[in-house]
């Protein structure tokens, strides 16, 4: 359970910036999360939670530089690729916008053209989240069959997966074996061998990354991505970009706006990020997400037959420390899994699986079914799928990208929460305040970026883009990875910023089942006509 933010499908944990429980948006296909979110953005090496307030993104001028000519100039080869209907094609972007001849990127972008009649409406680019989520597989696997179906017949529907992440020559940091070690590190130590043991795991992860990885690390931040989504857009052939971004995504979305606000066409930001807040105060931030996520959880759970965790009638409370109880069991004896590589259930493992779960109250009766597993007949393989799951590990060992990805940019984007082990132990009563059941592991979590070999390009920033049309916030009220109050920040600090409410748990609102807020967001796709100011939908 090691790795953080925002984001992500949908994406990523949201995860947010720098815990490493927290990862990116979860990949939907047939109603199942697929992937991730252990990590989020990242924030302020002071650890202190104040906000941005006298400090905004600026735009960039409205000339392309002429040294950057030939990357908006770059006609794409598109060719047949994965399922029917789609294409691919490959592109470059300077590693390093200060210096565009020092070398290039590629990225990995995918399409699939419009299905119908109706006056064609461009592109529409996706993003699930992450950092680190891959938006080709998220086209493939989800939106590009999915979306709304008049979405799909008037829209090209394109994902380009970002620098650093999957097919866009990824970063690489450990292999499966060294990452099985990682997630399976004690995150709330007793001790301070066991301390020693975590700070351990945070370098090796860091020293492989820097190895792995040495140029790539350096160039991999949020603005730069923005920029090269403004490079996409071009060689699309649109004017503007038509952007849905879920999680970590929204945060990638907000970014180009505010740096080319002239140029946003109908942008959807859901499950938003707050720009604005330290890493600190992101973590502290989504810790009280997952105990509101929690909550929800214990009162639908004591009300089924199968809930492991008490009966009718529990509280929430007694929930939370039959499960807090259960984890320290498997602290001392991890639990059998049948896992070929011999992997057993121990805390780390199982709190994984925990937090996947609050992604998506669909997800709530398979919980219950591992939880139930593990809990009365002494067998973990269900919470470990779970685990694996969330941190995209295949039945082969191998992981993919996320995870390191996932660090790269959080990382860099903003200066660690905590620089060392002694912080930590002093921000442990904050937070386990917040979350009793989550709390002490996501503040050790939150130590992830401390021994990071790239420092930090970014800090917390508001976000105005002056300028741009109406774009749509989206906010659930009980997300756990991206909490409610991020997207009111974020729609009160865009110039045109137009915010949609959902009251429901789960992490995003936009294809989860609300006629509401589909209609609400379709809406403003296809017609340009953004929600009503204090939309709600439930």
């Amino acid at each position: 359970m090691h790795t953080r933010r925002i984001s992500g499908p949908s994406r990523r944990p949201c995860p947010p910036r720098s815990s490493r429980l927290l990862r990116p948006l979860h990949l939907r296909t047939g109603g199942t999360l697929l992937a991730a979110a252990a990590l989020l953005v990242s924030a302020c090496s002071s650890g202190t939670s104040t906000t941005a307030a006298d400090a905004a993104l600026a735009a960039l001028p409205g000339a392309t530089p002429s040294a950057l000519a030939p990357y908006y100039e770059q006609k794409l080869t598109w060719h047949s690729c994965g399922a029917a209907g789609f294409q691919c094609a490959t592109m470059k972007v300077p590693r390093d916008y200060a210096k565009p001849a020092s070398g290039d990127v590629g990225l990995a972008v995918a399409r699939k053209k419009a299905t119908g009649r109706g006056k064609p409406l461009g592109s529409l680019l996706v993003n699930p989240g992450g950092p680190g989520g891959s938006a080709i597989k998220y086209l493939e696997q989800f939106a590009g069959a999915g979306y709304p179906a008049e979405i799909r017949a008037r829209y090209n529907m394109v994902a380009v997966d970002p620098r650093g992440v999957a097919q866009s020559e990824p970063v690489e940091c450990l292999s499966g074996p060294q990452m099985d070690a990682y997630a399976q590190t004690d995150i709330t130590p007793d001790n301070q061998k066991e301390t020693n043991q975590l700070v351990a795991a945070d370098k090796r992860f860091a020293e492989g990354c820097a190895k792995q990885s040495p140029e790539l690390l350096r160039h991999v931040s949020t603005v730069e991505a923005a920029r090269d989504m403004d490079i996409v857009r071009a060689a699309l052939g649109d004017k503007k970009l038509n952007y849905v971004g879920a999680s970590y995504g929204t945060f990638l979305g907000a970014t180009y706006a505010g740096l080319f606000p002239d140029r946003v066409g109908r942008m959807v930001l859901d499950g938003a990020m707050d720009p604005s807040v330290s890493a600190r105060k992101l973590n502290e931030d989504q810790t009280v997400g997952f105990e509101t996520a929690f909550q929800s959880f214990a009162k639908n759970c004591v009300r089924q037959s199968d809930c492991p965790l008490g009966g009718p009638g529990t509280s929430p409370a007694k929930v939370g420390r039959n499960l807090k109880a259960f984890f320290r069991k498997l602290d001392a004896s991890p639990l059998p899994t049948g896992d070929a590589s011999g992997r057993k259930l121990g805390e780390a493992l199982a709190t994984t699986g925990v937090i996947a779960a609050m992604y998506d109250q669909a997800t709530w009766p398979q919980l219950r079914e591992a939880l139930t597993e593990a809990m009365d007949n002494h067998n973990g393989a269900g919470l470990l799928l779970l685990s694996d799951t969330y941190y995209e590990r295949g039945a082969d060992g191998k992981y993919s990208n996320l995870m390191f990805a996932n660090a790269a940019v959080n990382c860099l984007d903003l200066p660690p929460a905590f620089t060392s082990p002694q912080q930590v132990q002093k921000a442990l009563p904050t937070f386990e305040k917040e979350s009793p059941v989550f709390g002490e592991g996501l503040a050790w979590a939150s130590l992830n970026c401390a021994y990071w070999p790239v420092k930090a390009t970014g800090r917390p920033h508001r976000i105005t883009a002056k300028g741009a049309p109406p774009i749509v916030v989206v906010g659930t009220t009980r997300d756990p990875a991206t909490p409610y109050a991020w997207a009111r920040s974020l729609a009160s600090q865009l110039s045109s910023g137009r915010l949609l409410t959902y009251d429901s748990d789960g992490h995003t609102a936009y294809n989860r089942g609300s006629k509401c807020i589909d209609a609400a967001i379709d809406a403003y796709l296809l017609r340009g006509t953004p929600p009503a100011k204090g939309k709600r939908c439930s």
